[in-house]
């Protein structure tokens, strides 16, 4: 078998795997180590796999992944997203539909310390959908609005993909760090405007509601309530970006004011619910990196294959634009995003196309963002959806939503993404004028 047989071969048992209903970490070892076995045999294969898996995981950067992992679940048993959403509902009440536009900025806001878009869409659908349905707003744009706010989490720094990326690319995390900012916040500021404009249009989507509670409070103390989350954001972001701290470091500093926080507001009173957490951030960290070794190792095979270099040599001699060549990538990987989880789209996309797109002349952290932007996308589009399907977990059984429910209340925010997405390629400096301004 010739080397590029190999690599068409190795994408397509992968594909197969999946489709058999495979876990996407084993599919990943399993694809390419059948595709190994045949091109370099048995031996060499076992030792690649090896190398692989200890390398994929033996450099400092990984430790920031289960670091901010345990930042994220600190953050979520300590009160912080309750925080985090009460304070900016106290600061949009009276806007229209100010409890899903509170929804946006209060999945932003917590997704700066949580970076899991998943876990920011299933806290948010426990706190804010009951009370969007006690005061009578439509269902279907309600989860609609939660699911795909949750996604801010991939884009707003510290982020768990943009960390992945920056390995997969060997980019600089602080970097792409600086590069989602502007986006993230422009897309939650999209998703206010749109949902104040639904409203207007169609008040019985979200019907006017008094102050909650029994005792009003003003605006600027149930605002101070976000104070943690703000002391958490300067500590971690500021540290990057001011040098003091590398990205592990940050995120070690992070995860350790995080508890402490938790345990001054009295969120954490036994020790049982810490070790709760840290028993929490290792499964969600085990399961990644079984993804992570199982992508990193399948993305080596690929490069022995020579593929990707070939589909490089054979592009630059076809007299195509190089807004042609993107706009086919962004379709391909806005396609595996429908039915694959993000990891596998990196990892099966990237280690060919990214030599391509460097090639012809795009920024690496431009696109960085790019695919952030279509992972986001891909999260609340069917048939897969994670953020859907974390919604739809979270939703009380008395409520009964449909999942269609779930993805006819997305459809506005997609729109509204996809509207974002192609702002963003027409105007690259978006993406580009933090991180330039900020680290030169």
């Amino acid at each position: 078998m010739d080397f590029v047989t190999g690599g068409m071969l190795c994408i397509a048992a992968l594909l197969f795997l999946l489709a058999l209903g495979l876990q996407i970490g084993l599919a990943f070892i399993l694809g390419g180590f059948i595709v190994s076995v045949f091109i370099l045999g048995f031996d060499s294969s076992v030792s690649l796999l090896g190398l692989a898996a200890y390398f994929s995981v033996a450099t400092p950067t990984w430790t920031a992944i289960p670091l901010f992992i345990l930042m994220g679940s600190f953050a979520s048993r300590g009160g912080l997203a309750r925080r985090a959403y009460d304070g900016v509902y106290a600061l949009t009440r009276g806007i229209p539909g100010s409890l899903m536009v509170a929804t946006c900025f209060g999945c932003g806001v917590f997704g700066a310390i949580s970076g899991s878009s998943i876990a920011t869409s299933a806290i948010f659908g426990k706190m804010a959908l009951p009370e969007m349905n006690r005061l009578q707003y439509d269902k279907a744009l309600s989860v609609g609005c939660i699911a795909s706010a949750g996604t801010f989490a991939s884009m707003i720094p510290p982020s768990m993909m943009m960390i992945i990326y920056a390995l997969f690319t060997q980019q600089s995390i602080g970097r792409l760090f600086a590069a989602g900012l502007v986006p993230g916040l422009l897309t939650a500021m999209a998703y206010a405007l749109l949902i104040v404009a639904l409203v207007r249009r169609r008040p019985e989507l979200a019907p006017d509601s008094p102050d909650p509670g029994n005792v009003p409070r003003r605006k600027r103390d149930e605002a101070m309530r976000m104070w943690p989350v703000v002391i958490i954001g300067i500590v971690v972001l500021g540290g990057i970006y001011s040098g003091w701290l590398t990205p592990t470091e940050a995120a070690a500093a992070g995860a350790l004011i995080t508890l402490a926080l938790g345990w001054l507001l009295r969120e954490y009173t036994s020790l049982g619910q810490v070790t709760g957490s840290m028993k929490e951030a290792a499964n969600v960290t085990a399961m990644l990196f079984l993804i992570n070794i199982g992508a990193l190792f399948y993305s080596r095979v690929l490069a022995v294959t020579g593929l990707p270099t070939e589909l490089v040599t054979m592009l630059q001699f076809w007299d195509l634009p190089p807004i042609a060549i993107l706009l086919g990538i962004m379709l391909v990987m806005f396609f595996l995003g429908m039915i694959m989880v993000p990891v596998g789209v990196y990892a099966l996309t990237l280690p060919i196309v990214f030599p391509v797109l460097v090639s012809i002349g795009y920024d690496p952290i431009w696109f960085g963002v790019i695919a952030l932007k279509l992972t986001e996308i891909g999260a609340i589009t069917p048939p897969v959806g994670l953020n859907v399907f974390a919604i739809k977990g979270a939703i009380p059984k008395e409520m009964n939503v449909s999942l269609e429910q779930v993805y006819k209340g997305c459809i506005p925010f997609i729109l509204v993404d996809i509207g974002i997405l192609m702002l963003l390629i027409a105007f690259p400096q978006i993406v580009l004028w933090l991180p330039t301004l900020l680290l030169g």
